[in-house]
């Protein structure tokens, strides 16, 4: 039985990546899913705009009759610049997508979902929001409170029967991670792409689209205010060098 059988869903970021996988994989589990990106989607929205989210949320539940799950995806990464490189604009756009993109998600879908008697909001936060060296600053700091913002969602939506989780993915192969690869690639290094992972490699489009189905589905039920990390083991420690504190490279 398909596993998210009736149930209807949006995707933001749904253009490429992870949101284009997840989209292919919730239609594939009985979905009806609508795709929302600048470009490349079925519609296109700003992950970031008030009035554009609204309309998005409002235009789905007119037409096919409400809203069950809603995966706030869509991101930017904002570069590697330092904090004393970044400016304000640069921070401002990019918390403006990254953060207020989840609290818009948040706060035009789950109102609809309480109606129906419940639902699954699922953001995309990163293993940058858990601690620094997996990104740039604006974009750490935007994915930090991503992970604080799914808490607090779910303790006010207490009695909803609404889910508010977040997935802190680890390097994934995506047009946000394209010249970390190409680069990569380019000198010969690519077998070294996730090399500070346990796995000892970086992660698929899929394998997220993966635990957001997890996520979306009722198998997960009892799963709420969660920051579920999928990052090949990399946060489970501070990266060392394998012969250091006597582990063994096998």
């Amino acid at each position: 039985m398909s596993r998210l059988s009736g149930k209807i869903a949006i995707v933001t970021g749904a253009g490429s990546g992870i949101g284009k996988a997840t989209v292919e994989l919730f239609r594939g589990e009985g979905a009806l899913v609508v795709g929302a990106d600048i470009v490349g989607a079925d519609v296109d929205c700003d992950a970031g705009s008030d009035d554009s989210i609204a309309s998005l949320v409002e235009q789905v539940a007119d037409q096919y009759g409400g809203l069950d799950i809603f995966f706030a995806n869509a991101g930017v990464s904002g570069g590697l610049a330092s904090i004393f490189d970044q400016t304000v604009a640069d921070w401002n756009e990019i918390l403006r997508v990254n953060l207020i993109g989840p609290f818009l998600a948040i706060k035009h879908a789950a109102p609809l979902m309480k109606e129906r008697g419940g639902g699954s909001i699922i953001a995309t936060a990163s293993v940058a929001g858990l601690r620094s060296g997996a990104g740039g600053p604006a974009y750490s700091a935007s994915k930090a409170g991503v992970i604080s913002l799914v808490k607090t969602a779910a303790q006010q939506l207490t009695g909803s029967n609404v889910r508010v989780n977040a997935i802190c993915p680890g390097l994934i192969e995506t047009g946000m991670t394209e010249f970390v690869y190409e680069r990569a690639r380019a000198k010969g290094q690519e077998g070294r792409l996730g090399h500070l992972n346990p796995l000892k490699r970086g992660g698929e489009p899929g394998e997220i689209a993966a635990a957001a189905l997890f996520l979306a589905s009722d198998e997960s039920s009892y799963v709420n205010g969660h920051a579920l990390v999928v990052d090949g083991g990399l946060s489970s420690s501070h990266p060392v060098n394998s012969q250091t504190y006597g582990r063994t490279a096998i």
